[in-house]
C-alpha cells in the first residue's frame, strides 16, 4: 500500500489535540476520517511527527499514512482538504514516502514558536493565537536566561508529570526570545521535546521577564531537577509547531 507523508497546517483552538479521545475533536480523527474514502473506507492511521496538546496550533506539522488507492500525492492534498471543510486543518503538501518512513521516527529535528501579546488590551482579531500578558516583559533579559538552558541537559524540571518519556534527557538546540513591538516570540528548536517542555519553559522565563527572578533562576531551577520550582505551565494558545525536519525531505507537492 502506497504511504504518504502529509505537511499539515491547523488552528488547534478548538481540537482536543491531535491524539484520537473517542468521539471528541481531534487533528487525527479529523484527518483520518478524511482520508477514509481513498483507502475503501476505512479511516487510515496516521502518525504524527510530534503529537500537539489541545490549543496547540501547527504552521508546519508533519504525519503519515498508508491509502489503498495510489494516487498522486496533489490529488490526496485535494481529496482531504475538501472533506476537512470547513474545520480549520488543511494539507499544506504531500509526498509519496518509502513504506518503512515514519513521521515520527525519521524526524531529526522539531521547532516551536511561543506567541506573547505584551500590551494592555486584550486581542480581537487574534484571540486563541496567543498568550496575553498585560505587564511589560524585559524580552532581553528572558533572551539572556534562555541561553543558559541550551544543550544537552536532565530536563525534569521542565517536563509535565504525566510525561511518558523513558528519559529526561534532551538536547535544546536552540532557544531564542526575541520582542517583535507589542509580541514577544520564543523560539525552540531540538530534536525531540518533553511533553510540556516548551510550555513550562515559556511560563519560566516569564517570570524573569516580570523582573520577579534573576536572569540566572530558570538555570538553577534546571539544575534542581524539580518541576515544582519552575515557573507555570503557559497556555496552549500561543504555541506553534513550526517544522518537522527529515534528510532527505520529502518531495512535497
Amino acid at each position: 500500500m502506497p504511504r504518504y507523508a502529509l505537511l499539515l497546517e491547523y488552528d488547534g483552538t478548538n481540537f482536543c489535540g491531535w491524539q484520537r479521545q473517542g468521539e471528541l475533536p481531534s487533528v487525527q480523527k479529523l484527518l483520518e476520517e478524511a482520508a477514509a474514502p481513498l483507502n475503501h473506507g476505512q479511516p487510515p492511521t496516521a502518525t504524527a511527527s510530534g503529537r500537539t496538546d489541545a490549543g496547540v496550533h501547527a504552521e508546519g506539522a508533519v504525519a503519515d499514512l498508508e491509502l489503498a488507492l495510489n494516487l498522486p500525492p496533489q490529488r490526496v492534498r485535494d481529496a482531504i482538504n475538501f472533506r476537512t471543510q470547513p474545520h480549520p486543518l488543511v494539507v499544506r503538501a504531500a509526498a509519496r514516502v518509502a513504506d518503512d518512513w515514519s513521521a515520527r521516527f525519521d524526524c531529526l529535528g522539531r521547532g516551536y514558536r511561543y506567541r506573547i501579546l505584551n500590551r494592555p488590551a486584550r486581542p480581537a482579531l487574534a484571540a486563541g493565537q496567543f498568550w496575553h500578558v498585560k505587564r511589560p516583559l524585559d524580552a532581553e533579559a528572558m533572551h539572556a536566561a534562555a541561553q543558559l538552558l541550551l544543550g544537552r541537559h536532565d530536563f525534569s524540571a521542565y517536563r509535565a508529570a504525566a510525561c511518558q518519556a523513558k528519559s529526561p534527557i534532551r538536547t535544546l538546540d536552540r532557544l531564542e526570545v526575541t520582542r517583535l513591538g507589542e509580541e514577544v516570540h520564543i523560539i525552540a528548536e531540538a530534536r525531540s521535546f518533553l511533553h510540556h517542555q516548551v510550555r513550562n519553559l515559556v511560563g519560566t522565563l516569564h517570570e524573569v521577564g516580570q523582573g520577579r527572578r534573576p536572569v540566572t533562576w530558570p538555570r538553577q531551577v534546571l539544575e534542581g531537577l524539580d518541576r515544582g520550582k519552575a515557573g507555570q505551565t503557559a497556555p496552549p494558545d500561543g504555541l506553534v509547531f513550526r517544522f518537522a525536519r527529515y534528510d532527505p525531505a520529502p518531495d512535497w507537492v
